[in-house]
C-alpha cells in the first residue's frame, strides 16, 4: 500500500515538512508497512521557500537587505539542491508584516529589498528564478526591484527619480544601460495567484491599496502613477503588460517582472507541483493526504490542498484533507475533488494550545483517518 503525503504548511505553527512527517508518523502507526511518499508543498505565498528547499534538499540563504521604507533587515532566499535555481518569497524584503500597521504607506514603500536579494540570486550562480508574489507592502509597479538590479528613472528634468509609489508620476524616461547583463540570462517565473490588471478599478492600487495604508485619494493618486508609468514604458519599448492578468500583482510587481524581467506569471500551486514533481510521485498511489492551517471555500482558488486534488483526482486516487480549522462552505469541495475533509482539533482548546501540540495532533487524526479508510477499503 502506498500513501502520498503533499500538505502545505500549518501557517504560524508548522512548516509543510513537518506537518508531513507527523502524518507520516500517524500513518506508521497503523502499519509500518505502508509505503509513505512525503512530499511538501506550498503554493506561491509565505512557506514556498522553505517548501521547495525541503523538497530538493536545498538551502537558505541569509542576507541585508532594505525593507519596504529602505532601512536594512536581515532576509532570505533559498536555492535548491540543483544550485541553480533560486526560490525568493518578496514578502521576506518588501511584505507587511515587516512594519507596524501605522507605517504603512504606499506612496514610500519599495521592492528595493526585492530586487537586491534577486541579484544575490544571480550573483551566486543562479540562472533560474521562482519568485512568490504573495504579502507585498507596496503599490510601487515594482520600480524598486528595477532600481535595485539597475534599471534608472528620470524625471522631466533628467534627475533620477526616488523609492515609492508616489514617483511613478514623475517618470519620463527610463535607462537599462546600467542593468546586469546576467539578468537577460536568467529565467524569471512568478509565483502569482491573482488576475488584476496593473491600473483601473480591478487594478493594483484600487482593489489592495486601502489594505497597505492608502487613502482613498492616494489610491486614486497611486492608480494614475501606474498608469504613466506604463505609458511611458509602453511609448519606450513598444510594449504593453499593463492589462495582462497578474500584472497588477503585488503592488503592480508582476508587471515589472513582465516587463524588466521577461519573467513568465504562473499560478504557484502549479509551478510547486511540476518542480516537485508531485504527479510523478502519485502513481501507483492508493491514498494522498493533504492539508494546511484553515481549509474553506477559497481554497479552490489556487490553494495548495485544491491543487493537490485536481492532480490526484486526474489519477483516480483519493483525496483526504486535514486542516487546522474548518470555514465557511467548505463542505462545497467534496465537488471540487475531495472525497474527506477533517479539522485535527479533538476537543475544545484555545488557538494556543492547539498550536503547541500540532504535530501531536495531525499525527492522531491522521491515524484515525488512515484507520478508517484502511477498514472501509
Amino acid at each position: 500500500m502506498k500513501i502520498v503525503i503533499a500538505p502545505d504548511s500549518y501557517k504560524g505553527s508548522l512548516s509543510a515538512l513537518e506537518v508531513g512527517k507527523a502524518m507520516r508518523q500517524g500513518i506508521l502507526k497503523v502499519n509500518p508497512a505502508i509505503e509513505t511518499i512525503l512530499v511538501p508543498m506550498a503554493d506561491g505565498g509565505e512557506g514556498t521557500v522553505q517548501s521547495l528547499i525541503d523538497a530538493s534538499g536545498g538551502k537558505i540563504i541569509e542576507i541585508t537587505v532594505h525593507d519596504p521604507l529602505y532601512r536594512k533587515i536581515n532576509a532570505f532566499y533559498g536555492i535548491m539542491g540543483d544550485g541553480k535555481t533560486a526560490v525568493i518569497e518578496m514578502a521576506a524584503a518588501s511584505g507587511l508584516p515587516l512594519f507596524r500597521p501605522e507605517e504603512r504607506n504606499p506612496l514610500k514603500t519599495t521592492t528595493y529589498g526585492t530586487g537586491e536579494l534577486i541579484e544575490d540570486a544571480i550573483k551566486n550562480g543562479c540562472s533560474k528564478v521562482i519568485l512568490g508574489l504573495g504579502g507585498s507592502a507596496t503599490n510601487d509597479g515594482g520600480i524598486g526591484m528595477a532600481q535595485a538590479l539597475g534599471v534608472q528613472f528620470f524625471d522631466k528634468k533628467g534627475n533620477k527619480i526616488g523609492l515609492g509609489g508616489g514617483e511613478l508620476s514623475k517618470i519620463e524616461s527610463i535607462d537599462l544601460s546600467k542593468v546586469n547583463h546576467k539578468i537577460y540570462e536568467t529565467e524569471f517565473i512568478a509565483a502569482c495567484d491573482v488576475d488584476n490588471p496593473l491600473c483601473g478599478i480591478n487594478g493594483a492600487s484600487h482593489v489592495y491599496g486601502r489594505q497597505k495604508g492608502a487613502s482613498e485619494q492616494e489610491v486614486i493618486s497611486l492608480d494614475k502613477g501606474l498608469e504613466h508609468f506604463a505609458e511611458v514604458a509602453e511609448k519606450q519599448f513598444n510594449l504593453n503588460y499593463k492589462d495582462f492578468p497578474g500584472a497588477g500583482a503585488a503592488g503592480g510587481l508582476g508587471y515589472a517582472v513582465m516587463l524588466f524581467l521577461k519573467g513568465k506569471l504562473e499560478r504557484g500551486i502549479d509551478i510547486v507541483c511540476l518542480i516537485t514533481g508531485l504527479a510523478e510521485k502519485m502513481e501507483g498511489a492508493d491514498l494522498v493526504i493533504t492539508g494546511e492551517g484553515r481549509i474553506d471555500s477559497q481554497t479552490a482558488f489556487g490553494k495548495t490542498p485544491f491543487g493537490v486534488a485536481q492532480i490526484a483526482k486526474k489519477k483516480n486516487i483519493p483525496v483526504v484533507a486535514l486542516a487546522g480549522s474548518l470555514g465557511e462552505n467548505y463542505k462545497s469541495l467534496y465537488n471540487k475533488g475531495f472525497d474527506g475533509i477533517f479539522c485535527l482539533i479533538d476537543k475544545p482548546m484555545s488557538l494556543e494550545e492547539a498550536i503547541d501540540n500540532s504535530k501531536e495532533l495531525i499525527e492522531n487524526a491522521t491515524e484515525s483517518i488512515v484507520r478508517f479508510w484502511m477498514s472501509a477499503k
